[in-house]
């Protein structure tokens, strides 16, 4: 059996996206190791919903604030494009000194009201309490968080995607090393239980800061960028940065509610079928992560040849992504489809929740074949500024049109888990369809000055 054979552009997306995949795929395998060691303490119930809800309380303040790596990301890449080096370097310094100003007041906030804050979401006080150590100790590290994502976004326009792998790799080993030393206690400390994970996040993620700035400091980078030499606060460039990200931010959270909702409305169909859609889309991650990767490398080149004023390239290399990517979302809907057992049986092993699940997972492994369409040609967008136009197509998309499906099929009709995940590939389709016209159709003149 012949492989497709691939073409010079495809094997350059291709060098790309791959290192962006396996950056984002270690952060899967922290999380499921972080909850295997919080799940073998006493008490164990309790630590992991607590967990549950540190892990989503600290994604959501960090939500609204790490997209400044997407406009990090696209300012960079185009002026790459352009060969203006320089000013690549006043990009970075203007990114990392927005993003510490803004990191060292929200974590100030938070971590003042870490407890309140898991009490709040938190139903039993005890889980609140402890919920409430871990984001104590995790808010802290939001400073060191966000001088990663400026960082990321400048190596990433730079197509340097292989410094985002190295980062990943050596941030999460250290992430599970931390945690389990500070969790269960070793070399004569007490374990700290759930707030000793926090701990070793945070600490984690300040190493993978001091890493950036080791890898900016390589004379390789400093004298082309000439970011220490020209240090300084952009002002028109904060504001491009912040146009750019804030609409992404808000389509961060705006779709997190709308998964929410998803969720919610399973949870009125049974506590069985809730369980299996929260492992069903722990199973999408397998799909997701790696178009992500491809998303990061399409806005790398879109930003780069519209910085040279290559308009018909942006639009050839995005295509080429969205291609590339689609072999892969096929390829994992055949595995979805006709054995989605195998993929269940590596998140749960509980046979009930297994066999609600398995039905649902069929129907995602159709929908989610038609995402890459979606996600790639978005983030060839985004790199052409048109953000604000992403955040609202799939923000509506997404509220009314996927989670009234799901509760019209599921609940209201009664359908079942069936019905409720029904309503993805019209969700998926529709949000592709919306952004491959806007792609295809789009005014690419006016994009190629933003």
């Amino acid at each position: 059996m012949k492989l497709i054979p691939l073409s010079q552009d495809q094997k350059y997306i291709l060098n790309l996206a791959l290192p962006a995949i396996a950056g984002l795929s270690t952060q899967m395998v922290v999380s499921l190791v972080d909850t295997a060691m919080v799940g073998r303490l006493p008490n164990a119930e309790y630590y992991l919903a607590a967990m549950g809800i540190g892990v989503f309380a600290t994604w959501a303040v960090v939500s609204l604030f790490s997209s400044l790596a997407t406009g990090t990301h696209v300012l960079i890449a185009r002026r790459f494009g352009s060969n203006n080096f320089d000013e690549c370097g006043r990009v970075l310094n203007t990114s990392l000194i927005l993003s510490l100003f803004i990191g060292i007041i929200i974590s100030f906030i938070v971590v003042f009201f870490s407890h309140d804050i898991g009490g709040f979401l938190a139903v039993d006080p005890k889980v609140g309490n402890y919920a409430g150590d871990f984001l104590h100790y995790r808010f802290m590290g939001i400073p060191f968080f966000l001088i990663t994502v400026s960082y990321r976004g400048f190596f990433f326009g730079i197509g340097k995607t292989k410094i985002f792998m190295y980062s990943g790799v050596m941030a999460n080993l250290l992430n599970i090393i931390f945690n389990y030393f500070f969790i269960y206690g070793g070399f004569g400390m007490k374990g700290m239980g759930l707030a000793g994970a926090g701990l070793g996040s945070t600490l984690a993620t300040g190493c993978d800061a001091l890493y950036y700035i080791i890898i900016s400091s390589l004379p390789s980078y400093r004298k082309k960028y000439n970011y220490f030499k020209n240090f300084g606060f952009t002002k028109n460039i904060a504001s491009s940065i912040i146009k750019i990200s804030l609409p992404v931010s808000l389509q961060n959270i705006f779709i997190l509610i709308g998964f929410l909702s998803f969720i919610a409305i399973t949870g009125f169909i049974g506590t069985a079928q809730q369980a299996a859609s929260n492992v069903v889309f722990s199973s999408l991650l397998i799909s997701l992560m790696p178009c992500f990767g491809f998303g990061i490398a399409v806005q790398t080149l879109v930003g780069n040849s519209l910085g040279n004023s290559d308009i018909k390239r942006a639009k050839h290399l995005s295509y080429e992504t969205s291609k590339l990517a689609t072999y892969y979302t096929l390829l994992v809907g055949l595995v979805f489809v006709l054995v989605p057992r195998v993929v269940l049986i590596m998140i749960t092993t509980d046979e009930g929740v297994i066999e609600t699940a398995v039905p649902a997972l069929r129907i995602a492994g159709v929908g989610q074949i038609f995402y890459a369409i979606g996600v790639v040609l978005a983030n060839g967008l985004q790199a052409a500024g048109q953000t604000l136009y992403v955040m609202l197509s799939e923000v509506i998309v997404n509220w009314f049109v996927f989670v009234p499906i799901a509760y019209f099929l599921g609940v209201y009709l009664e359908l079942g888990l069936v019905g409720a995940w029904s309503a993805l590939p019209f969700y998926v389709v529709l949000y592709a369809l919306v952004i491959f016209v806007k792609f295809k159709f789009g005014n690419w003149e006016k994009y190629r000055h933003v």
